[in-house]
């Protein structure tokens, strides 16, 4: 009888531990739809106003978070996408299941600072506060390195950075409001942004998203995450420091205790360099 093939085996091991885990995964991942779904109303954000950037895809982060948001109990949602295709279905599903919620839906680019800044005022006008901003407006396209244009790339990086910025000023300066009459006696509020995996680890995705359409390629990208350098850049810091006798004091936050200079920095761009 000849000998079983091992490499055979072990295969078919694999692909059925495969197959049940991912079976699993899948009745688990349908088990906390079902229980979202299932689950009574709750009232964790009751009486908040709340905004949220990026609702439009059926199956997005931002809809998703509306529709939470709705079932714990917030008082005005400010729904914003830029198109404007799934807004009215947004609205009137919110509408139904939750009639005691109020939904406000706009068409408008989350990098538009009068966009982001007339909502935040809109709020303030209509509800007298602002508790809540999330900023989950993002975009990637699905072009290659070599057809991604500028202006595409500059494009992205402004939806995507870009809006959290303005959501951070704007929002933090409507939280910032004080209301009594509405129950908002001190400023306060949660400003919440999407961002990536990609952002700490390069996995998947095109060049305006994450950098990795170079991989297996032999050529290598890098970025150098400075902390605290004296530099021409920094100077009115150093020199502010020093003017109030606290020179000393300067980047004691560190892990080392210190400030650091540009010929440290210079020496690891070195060492990176030196390997091609």
């Amino acid at each position: 009888m000849s000998k079983p093939d091992s490499s055979y085996s072990a295969a078919r091991v694999t692909s059925s531990a495969d197959g049940d885990f991912a079976s699993r995964s899948a009745a688990r991942l349908e088990q906390i739809q079902s229980q979202l779904q299932a689950k009574p109303r709750g009232n964790r954000l009751k009486g908040k106003v709340c905004i949220i950037t990026g609702v439009g895809s059926i199956a997005g982060i931002g809809r998703a978070a509306a529709l939470q948001f709705a079932r714990e109990g917030a008082a005005h949602l400010y729904l914003i996408d830029f198109d404007p295709t799934n807004l009215p279905d947004l609205k009137s599903t919110i509408e139904q299941k939750y009639p005691d919620v109020k939904a406000t839906t706009l068409a408008a680019d989350a990098a538009d600072e009068a966009a982001i800044s007339g909502v935040c005022k809109q709020a303030l006008q209509e509800e007298g506060r602002l508790d809540v901003f999330f900023a989950n407006a993002g975009i990637a396209t699905q072009e290659p390195l070599q057809n991604t244009t500028a202006e595409s790339f500059m494009n992205t990086l402004r939806i995507n950075t870009l809006s959290c910025f303005l959501a951070v000023k704007h929002g933090s300066e409507a939280m910032l409001k004080t209301n009594p009459s509405r129950g908002k006696d001190l400023s306060s509020g949660s400003i919440i942004m999407t961002a990536s995996v990609a952002g700490l680890r390069s996995g998947a995705g095109t060049v305006d998203y994450v950098c990795i359409p170079l991989q297996k390629t032999d050529i290598r990208v890098n970025a150098v995450c400075p902390g605290l350098i004296e530099t021409g850049m920094t100077t009115g810091i150093f020199n502010f420091a020093r003017s109030k006798g606290a020179g000393a004091k300067i980047g004691q936050l560190n892990p080392m205790g210190r400030y650091g200079i540009a010929d440290e920095i210079a020496n690891v761009v070195t060492f990176l360099a030196s390997g091609t």
